[in-house]
Order: structure tokens, then sequence, then C-alpha cells
């Protein structure tokens, strides 16, 4: 006869399984904001633009499978755009 799994030990399974798919979600979510922010640093405002729109769709994905807190999430995307609008008003 098979042994009965308890409901603590399948909520433990449960738990290691979302913890790794959000680390794995929160990793993407850092590095396209690490490349965002790098291209920010350099003063190519088309190459900025392209890394900032894609740090705000990983931001909103993140904050859409609960890795990345809403708010969080709004705030970040409001200072790279912050950031980006800066630097194409100093090109101008």
């Amino acid at each position: 006869m098979a042994k009965k799994i308890t409901s603590v030990e399948r909520a433990g399974l449960r738990s290691e399984k979302r913890r790794v798919r959000n680390r794995a979600a929160k990793t993407a979510t850092k590095t396209v904001l690490d490349q965002a922010r790098a291209a920010l640093r350099g003063q190519d405002p088309a190459a900025a633009e392209q890394a900032v729109l894609a740090a705000v769709r990983a931001l909103d994905k993140g904050a859409r499978k609960g890795v990345v807190h809403c708010h969080g999430a709004a705030r970040r995307k409001s200072r790279l755009m912050k950031q980006l609008n800066a630097l194409k008003s100093a090109q101008a």
C-alpha cells in the first residue's frame, strides 16, 4: 500500500515549485532592468528607449505574476521613464 502524503508535505512541494518559478522570473526581470539602466548611462537615446520599453514590459509581467509588487513595479517604471525623458531632453 502506498504511503499517504500529508497536506503539509504537499504544501511544501507546491511551495518549492513556486519558489523556483518565482526566482527565475525575478532574475529575468532584474536582468532586463540592469540592461535598461546601462543603456540609460550610455548616451544613445534610441537604444535607451528600446531597453526601457523592454524593462517596462518585464516589470508589468512580473507584477502580473506576483513576483514584483505592483506598486514597486510602478515606481521603477516611473523612475526609468523619468531618466529616459531627461536623457532625451539633454540630447535635444
